[in-house]
């Protein structure tokens, strides 16, 4: 024998007895090493979700319910289930509804609640780490229920290899949440339906009425094939046995019974859900359907239209190495259905009624946004979340497949090929499938990741003001690029429910009112320079400025432009609420100067080389806006921006400090064109000054 051999004999010797001793070591202990390999999956599940969430979704995910979630977790730990903000249209946070209690959010409060113990701690990223902990160690304990120890494993892996558990477990979104409780419901269910345990009858249903007060209509799509199956066991059940279905079915009635109690709390009703009372057209069901101007309707076709297409999604791109892995799972739903049981059916059940159920809810085409331009929605970056519930099933029946092609190739091997023939080609075989799943996984995972780490970039350099700043005793206005709320889209900048944090957002629709109900603050504003647009564009350059507020019978504001050397004119137009002027000036030099004097009912613009002063009347608070708009003559040039909020108080003014703009195109004008000195051309340059007149 040569050398070559004995090395190959010793390494084969070696394989074959460590794996006859890890054998022995389980059949000697099968409970503790059963526990302990699924305490290592939920810990690499909690080490993954951990990680995606700190890494790649720093400053949140390009959806915005986030903000409202951990702005509901503040609220619920300081008592509080209505915002009372001293100026309601500077205050608004998004998806809040306004009532004469307050402001509340769209949203029940259970995934907020599970959110709010490590809010309070600093820490509150590590729920989304216990959660998909959690969530692991529960789909693998509902897969040994139903089949067997091997097949739970194996469903924790695949789990682990779901882009949509990874990104949507990270993020504080209320999907994962509730498919917690989904599973331990299930998980409780199965087991007080084989053992008898009124214990997990009570563990049901609190699990499933929690599910509920979550997420109604997810939970009843879940849980419905539990409840067929509970009734189908009512014809076989003794008196003891029914009891046990009976109280899952009890304390799931308090949890809608609680559901109900709160939309009274909430909204006056208890028919009404906070959902509705945002938006009376937004939820289940077809017709004219309709949320915060997109209106559409929504019929049987295009719902089967937009379900086909998130149903591709999640099965090419967001299940474990995509149509790979859908595969495997599709075989192995067809084992479980073939090996029936009505316990596996309820499971199988699962797959129908989430499939089925979510074609009744418009927010499986919002979630895609266009029908006829797929790809625009948030599906592209957090997935068909609305199906994440599928992952439980899917998960199971895909690691029941797995399960079973190894037994078989196993048994097959044992028949017709020598034991260390057999040992080589499964080795082999095990090496081919594991490297092309695994390969398969990770490259759907990394796609899915790499499109939400260009979101973060994105944020990265437009808090970056903020990161480099430490406020103390601070009013921050915010610009609005999708209107009048908080935290759309600046989720991290939410205040605290009191509004005693050391920094204050508000929007600057009213900035006086604001200051007023917090007049010791120092002032600042921030802008950005760019569209606000994370998926489609560079990243913005941000700008966090000092705002000055000064007050006396005349306030001067005096600008200096930069004016490049081409430049034949200079177009000049200032206007207010009440009225508007203009002029020209052609003597230019490098720059122009002027000064704007303010009074309590006018404002005059002049300078060296203006021929007559301007004036504009003013009529209580307003915004004076001048523009200066330099042409080259050839019918080319740009504008510069400047808006000075003002406020008469009797006899004298109160002014801020302007918000400057540079609009390279009058499209970028408005919000999206702030100055910034470092990025503008040569020539180009705005400086202003703000002083107390005599």
């Amino acid at each position: 024998m040569s050398g070559a051999e004995q090395s190959v004999r010793s390494v084969r010797d070696r394989l074959v007895a460590g794996v006859r001793r890890g054998r022995a070591a389980v059949e000697d202990d099968p409970d503790r090493y059963w526990l302990a390999a699924v305490a290592t999956l939920a810990l690499v599940g909690a080490v993954a979700i951990w990680t995606v969430a700190t890494q790649v979704f720093p400053y949140h995910s390009l959806n915005h319910d986030e903000g409202v979630y951990l702005q509901q977790a503040a609220m619920l730990l300081d008592g509080q289930l209505f915002l009372q903000p001293p100026v309601p249209e500077a205050f608004r946070p998004w998806f809040f509804v306004e009532s004469s209690q307050g402001m509340y959010p769209k949203y029940n409060p259970v995934p907020a609640a599970m959110f709010a113990p490590f809010l309070a701690l600093g820490v509150p990223r590590v729920a989304l780490a216990l959660l998909g902990a959690g969530i692991v160690a529960l789909v693998v304990a509902i897969g040994a229920e139903l089949f067997d120890r091997s097949t739970g494993l194996l469903a924790g892996v695949v789990l682990l290899a779901s882009p949509l558990y990874l990104i949507n477990t990270a993020v504080f979104l209320p999907y994962a949440p509730t498919t917690f409780f989904n599973c331990v419901f299930a998980l409780a269910y199965l087991r007080s339906d084989r053992t008898g345990s009124r214990r997990l009858a009570g563990v049901a249903g609190v699990a499933i009425a929690l599910a509920f007060f979550a997420r109604p209509y997810t939970a009843f799509l879940f849980g419905l094939p539990f409840v067929v199956h509970a009734l189908w066991r009512l014809r076989t059940l003794d008196r003891e046995q029914i009891f046990g279905k009976g109280i899952v079915a009890a304390l799931g009635l308090v949890g809608v019974a609680i559901t109900l109690g709160y939309n009274v709390v909430v909204t006056g009703s208890a028919l009404e859900f906070p959902y509705h009372a945002f938006a009376p057209r937004d939820g289940i069901g077809f017709g004219t359907r309709a949320l915060l101007g997109r209106e559409i309707d929504y019929t049987p076709q295009l719902a089967a239209r937009a379900n086909m297409y998130v149903l591709d999604a999640f099965a090419g791109r967001w299940f474990a190495a995509g149509l790979l892995g859908t595969a495997v799972a599709a075989v192995g739903f067809g084992v479980a259905v073939r090996r029936y049981t009505a316990r596996r059916l309820a499971l199988a059940g699962v797959v129908v009624t989430v499939i089925l159920g979510e074609l009744y809810f418009w927010g499986t085409l919002n979630m895609i946004g266009d029908v006829e331009e797929i790809g625009d929605g948030l599906i592209a970056y957090l997935g068909p979340y609305y199906h994440y519930d599928l992952l439980v099933p899917a998960s199971i029946f895909a690691g029941l497949a797995l399960r079973t092609g190894a037994a078989q190739l196993r048994s097959l091997l044992t028949t017709r090929l020598s034991r260390r023939r057999a040992l080589a080609v499964g080795v082999a075989v095990l090496a081919v499938t594991s490297g092309v799943g695994g390969v398969a996984a990770v490259q759907t995972a990394e796609d899915q990741i790499e499109v939400n780490q260009g979101i973060t970039t994105h944020y990265e350099a437009a808090y970056g003001p903020f990161e480099e700043t430490s406020f103390e005793n601070a009013l921050v206005f915010l610009p609005d690029p999708y209107g009048s709320w908080l935290n759309h889209p600046f989720q991290p900048l939410r205040n605290d429910p009191n509004y005693d944090g050391d920094a204050v957002y508000a929007l600057e629709d009213r900035p006086f009112e604001v200051i007023e109900a917090f007049p010791d603050r120092a002032l600042y504003r921030y802008s950005f320079r760019g569209g606000w647009a994370p998926v489609a564009g560079d990243p913005v350059t941000p700008r966090l400025q000092r705002i000055e507020a000064v007050e006396g019978s005349t306030v001067r504001l005096e600008t200096t432009a930069g004016i490049p050397q081409y430049a034949q004119l200079v177009s000049i137009r200032v206007e207010t609420d009440a009225g508007d002027n203009s002029t020209t000036v052609t003597d230019l030099d490098g720059e122009l100067v002027v000064t704007l004097d303010v009074e309590d009912d006018r404002a005059t613009l002049d300078g060296p080389t203006i021929d007559e002063p301007i004036t504009v009347p003013i009529d209580g608070r307003d915004t004076i806006r001048t523009r200066l708009v330099v042409d080259y003559g050839t019918g080319a040039g740009f504008n510069y921006g400047i808006a000075l909020p003002v406020e008469p108080r009797g006899d004298d003014v109160a002014v801020l400090s302007p918000r400057l703009e540079l609009c390279e195109y009058p499209r970028r004008c408005g919000g999206a064109a702030t100055y910034v000195p470092e990025e503008t051309r040569p020539g180009q340059s705005l400086n202003t000054t703000l002083e107390v007149g005599e």
